[in-house]
C-alpha cells in the first residue's frame, strides 16, 4: 500500500513538472511570435515624419519626398503662379477647400493657396479619383486639355486637372482637391511633413 501511495505522489509530481515545463515552453514560444506582430523599425520609419530642406528649391521648382509610401510634392510658387491660382478660382470645384476639410485639408491650409506660406505648396501627389499620380504641367500656356491653361497638374489616366494650389477643376473625374498632409515649418527653409503639432 505505501508503494502505491508513493507511485501516486510521483505521478502528481511528474504531471505538475510537465505542466510547468509546458507553460514555460509555451511562453518562450509566444514571446517571439507576439514580438513579430509589432511594427518593424522599417514600418515605424515609413510612418514617421519626414524633414524636407527647401533651401535649394528655386522659384517655380518642385521636389518630391516620400511619406508613408506616398509622394509628397513641395512647390515653391512664383508671384505669377500665385496670380494664376487667383485666376483659377472660377474654374475649380472647391476653391476654399470646404469639402471634407478635416480629411483633405488641415485648418491652416484652408485658404485660397492651400498652404501655410503662400509661396510654398505641400500636397500629396496622388489623384483623388483612382490614385494615379498626376503629371507636372506647371507652365502656363495652351495645352491639348485646356487652351487657357494657367499651370498645375494633369492626370492623364482619366483627364483630371488640378491648379497650382492642388484644387480640382470643375466637371472632372477627381471628386476632391489633392490632399494637404500635416506639416509645419521648422525654419524658413525646413519643413516637417507628417507632423503639424506645435511645441508649448
Amino acid at each position: 500500500m505505501p508503494d502505491k501511495e508513493l507511485d501516486e505522489g510521483k505521478r502528481r509530481l511528474l504531471i505538475a513538472a510537465t505542466g510547468v515545463a509546458g507553460g514555460i515552453a509555451t511562453a518562450a514560444t509566444a514571446v517571439p511570435f507576439v514580438a513579430s506582430m509589432l511594427p518593424s523599425e522599417r514600418a515605424k520609419a515609413a510612418g514617421a515624419p519626414v524633414e524636407v530642406d527647401i533651401a535649394q528649391l528655386g522659384p517655380g521648382e518642385k521636389l518630391t519626398v516620400e511619406w508613408r509610401g506616398q509622394p509628397v510634392w513641395v512647390l515653391r510658387r512664383t508671384k505669377e503662379m500665385l496670380d494664376a491660382v487667383k485666376a483659377d478660382d472660377d474654374k475649380v470645384a472647391d476653391p476654399n477647400s470646404e469639402r471634407k476639410p478635416a480629411e483633405l485639408t488641415p485648418e491652416y491650409a484652408r485658404n485660397e493657396f492651400r498652404s501655410i506660406k503662400p509661396e510654398v505648396l505641400v500636397v500629396v501627389g496622388i489623384c483623388t479619383h483612382l490614385g494615379c499620380s498626376p503629371q507636372d504641367k506647371l507652365k502656363a500656356g495652351a495645352e491639348p486639355f485646356d487652351a487657357a491653361w494657367n499651370g498645375g497638374f494633369y492626370c492623364p489616366c482619366h483627364g483630371s486637372l488640378f491648379d497650382l494650389a492642388g484644387r480640382v477643376y470643375k466637371n472632372k473625374p477627381a471628386p476632391d482637391n489633392l490632399k494637404v498632409p500635416p506639416y509645419r515649418f521648422l525654419s524658413d527653409t525646413r519643413i516637417l511633413v507628417g507632423d503639424d503639432t506645435r511645441g508649448a
